[in-house]
């Protein structure tokens, strides 16, 4: 768990079944005025997988004031010749209390306001692999105390059902799911939650 300036950040990272590497890579990081997270998640399992996923969190690290428009144009000329990417990229803008969330394929994200309204964005069909695919887009107010939590596949609407992800603390929601889901998994699983605390 990480607390930032004006976002507190929890992570849970499994990879599938008995596999030692996940396909799945992230990225988080708070600046002065903004707030990004990414989750990529190679498609398949293991090394190969995971090397696609790292290539495009590492241009995205390195490209983070690129419109999300340019990030999916720069990953995927990235990936040609490499396994493809379902990829989600979440920003919070501090000055105009907005949040926009871009995806194609299946990254998840649940937003949540301090009196429990939840909203899930409707996943993208495709994925990113050396050719160029547009994102779908997902925006709206920033409150205080609002919580968003980003997952890849490995997470399903059964875990996201369980009550304590309605937890406005997101230390105590990852430690409550890390406690429940001990035994193995049947996909590499990323779940980040996040709280903006102004």
């Amino acid at each position: 768990m990480e607390q930032g300036e004006k976002v507190n950040v929890a992570v849970y990272e499994r990879a599938k079944g008995t596999n030692i590497t996940s396909g799945d890579s992230y990225f988080y990081q708070e600046a002065d005025d903004t707030f990004i997270c990414a989750i990529a998640d190679g498609l398949g399992s293991g090394q190969f997988a995971k090397e696609s996923s790292e290539i495009v969190i590492d241009t995205i690290k390195n490209n983070p004031d690129l419109s999300d428009r340019e990030l999916a144009h720069l990953c995927s000329e990235q990936l040609v010749g490499r396994r493809g990417v379902v990829l989600g990229v979440l920003r919070l803008d501090y000055q105009d209390k907005t949040f926009a969330y871009s995806s194609i394929g299946n990254i998840g994200l649940v937003t949540m306001t301090p009196d429990h309204v939840k909203n899930r964005n409707i996943p993208h069909r495709g994925y990113l692999a050396g050719y160029r695919r547009d994102f779908r887009q997902m925006e709206g107010m920033l409150e205080p105390g609002m919580v968003f939590i980003m997952f890849s596949d490995g997470i399903a609407d059964v875990d996201l059902s369980q009550k304590y992800f309605l937890n406005q603390n997101v230390q105590e929601m990852i430690r409550n799911f890390t406690t429940i889901n001990k035994e193995a998994r049947s996909d590499d699983t990323t779940l980040i939650a996040m709280r903006y605390i102004e």
